[in-house]
């Protein structure tokens, strides 16, 4: 074929090619793809909240307590239409018997149509056995950026509910906004994760949930800070907040201390993936300046904190994806309150996210965490512990 004839074939191919495009959208950029991660054989991951499952898309953000008579709550967001944190979200639940080795039908704590009902942060009042749930709702259309800058069609707001039978059935939601949240203060969590009870001290029996919240407008700053009831959860009150830092603390959690000080860890986004640490010797009405935790490493994600004496020792349990990205769920161990950790067990080396912790007995802890192999947002896990496995 001559040079003339073989132009004029490709002129004619590249129109053609060209008129079989027109009116097609251009294929979309692809979302980054989260990092591979090895998996080690030896840690695996059993999902109770799977993606796609029980009529929902996606499942996010546990939280979990051990009642008094030694149920098992795990607690969720049911994302019904994607993984996004705004949208049609509903509060869901499953319990479990037998110390997480089997788990009951997903049940509803907390619909409102199209809107959003998330962030649990359950507590047990040891007193009567009473679980107190505190929650958080937005309209679904209203997205976190509006929110903060002021422009949404309405704010965050801050329920509670309860249950007297092990969470079998709940109280109608009760809005305490008012009482726990202030003018100027856009988005908002309760937790997520457990809130606790105190045990000794002057405030003995006082209930305390960490919080955060981000300022509206331009310049806004993010702190944490809990809340609190003096009367078996009928009545709550906004406690001590953060001080001011460059760090922005946002997502809390909070343990008692062997000097009956308090711990409120927290994440931040902008310290070197290290998380924060500030104390209360006042039961929570106050904090100091939060500080890193130097050995705490972090992804920029939620972490969980639980207190215990076991054998007359006071012990401290965290738990993270413990790396720079979210992987490597990892339960951590202290005896001197924090100042370090010297005891490990990693849960799963594969993608994770959020996690709680609940304490089964003094020889056993559970988490509920988020982990998957394409991506940390596959399910919610739960994993017992024993502790002779933190070495």
């Amino acid at each position: 074929m001559n040079t003339f004839c073989t132009r004029i074939l490709l002129t004619l191919f590249l129109a053609a090619a060209l008129l079989s495009s027109c009116g097609k959208e251009s294929t979309p950029i692809p979302e980054p793809k989260p990092p591979v991660v090895p998996v080690d054989p030896a840690t695996t991951y059993t999902h109770i909240f799977r993606l796609g499952g029980d009529g929902y898309s996606c499942f996010r953000i546990p939280a979990i307590i051990r009642t008094k008579s030694g149920t098992l709550l795990a607690f969720a967001e049911g994302r019904k239409n994607d993984c996004a944190d705004e949208g049609n979200i509903d509060l869901v639940l499953k319990r479990s018997t037998d110390n997480g080795k089997t788990w009951g039908p997903l049940s509803v704590v907390w619909s409102d149509g199209d809107n959003t009902c998330g962030n649990p942060a359950p507590i047990v009042d040891q007193n009567t056995g009473r679980i107190h749930l505190l929650m958080t709702w937005n309209f679904s259309t209203d997205a976190i950026s509006s929110i903060n800058d002021g422009s949404s069609k309405d704010t965050r707001r801050v329920y509670k509910t309860s249950s007297d039978d092990d969470g079998l059935t709940w109280a109608a939601v009760n809005e305490i906004t008012s009482s726990v949240k202030r003018q100027g203060w856009g988005w908002y969590a309760t937790g997520p994760g457990h809130g606790i009870q105190l045990t000794k001290g002057a405030n003995k029996g006082r209930l305390i949930v960490p919080c955060d919240y981000i300022e509206i407008g331009s310049g806004r700053k993010g702190y944490s800070h809990v809340i609190y009831s003096d009367d078996a959860g009928l009545n709550w009150k906004i406690g001590g907040i953060t001080p001011a830092t460059a760090f922005n603390p946002n997502e809390s959690t909070v343990a008692e201390l062997s000097d009956n000080k308090l711990l409120l860890n927290m994440r931040t986004s902008n310290n070197n993936n290290l998380r924060l640490n500030s104390t209360s010797a006042d039961a929570g009405l106050t904090w100091t300046t939060p500080v890193s935790a130097l050995t705490l490493i972090d992804p920029i994600c939620q972490g969980s904190l639980v207190a215990a004496d076991i054998n007359s020792q006071h012990v401290l349990f965290f738990s993270n994806p413990a790396s720079t990205t979210r992987s490597n769920m990892t339960i951590k161990m202290s005896i001197n309150d924090g100042s370090t950790w010297t005891r490990q067990h990693t849960v799963f080396t594969g993608l994770s996210g959020y996690s709680d912790l609940a304490l089964i007995s003094d020889t056993q802890i559970g988490i509920l965490y988020e982990a998957g192999t394409a991506k940390y947002w596959d399910g919610i896990a739960y994993k017992t512990i024993n502790l002779t496995d933190i070495k």
